[in-house]
């Protein structure tokens, strides 16, 4: 039984002293990390532009040149990886604008709706965003994606994939008031629902392949 014990302490204070997630900077981010992702690659030759604390198209070419050259995943993205082959660190609470809520409203996007037109992935994350402030649905992004069988991308792991610099501004796009639906609550592809009540609802809209209602 002391055995025990002494297990689950040690469990908790490792967990208490684990790091916290990292914070990823990419297109549109601002501030001081984006200054010091920007000096290390005008030393290394990667940038031209300013040292501007600017995360533009610039920033986002070379950062993804050194990826390609460093072998790493060529999204455009300051994760962990491409943080760690910079030398930098970066933080949860980062001098960039990326927030929590930010990056799982671009994995959804980019789950649900990647090769869709612009105005449909922003649509799918206005969607996200009038659940929240609707009574009906959980209070939270995290809890209206994360919500049993919310949505499919969800369901069939592609929630986990990396969001590109595309679904990321369309998420912002979105937490910026940008809402193509008009207060749609929700959206399905007429190709592949089965569900009847979904097929059942008004569509109000239709945007690429996704009906909106």
């Amino acid at each position: 039984m002391k055995k025990t014990a002494l297990l689950l302490a040690l469990t908790l204070i490792v967990m208490s002293i684990a790091p916290v997630a990292l914070a990823a900077i990419s297109y549109g981010d601002r501030g001081n990390q984006v200054i010091q992702i920007q000096k290390k690659l005008k030393q290394w030759g990667y940038y031209e532009g300013s040292v501007d604390g600017i995360f533009g198209s610039q920033t986002l070419a070379a950062v993804k040149k050194f990826q390609r050259r460093n072998g790493l995943q060529v999204d455009g993205i300051v994760g962990s990886k491409t943080a760690a082959a910079l030398g930098i660190q970066l933080s949860s609470s980062s001098g960039g604008t990326t927030s929590g809520d930010v990056y799982l409203l671009a994995r959804i996007i980019y789950g649900e709706a990647r090769g869709e037109p612009y105005k449909g992935q922003v649509a799918v994350g206005a969607v996200v965003l009038n659940r929240v402030r609707s009574s009906s649905f959980p209070n939270t992004i995290a809890g209206v994606i994360y919500q049993s069988g919310a949505f499919d991308a969800v369901s069939d792991g592609q929630i986990n994939l990396s969001p590109d610099a595309t679904a990321l501004r369309a998420a912002r796009d979105a937490m910026n008031g940008w809402d193509p639906t008009n207060g749609c609550l929700f959206y399905y592809n007429p190709a592949t629902a089965t569900s009847r009540w979904m097929l059942s609802r008004p569509v109000l809209l239709r945007i690429g392949n996704h009906a909106f209602c």
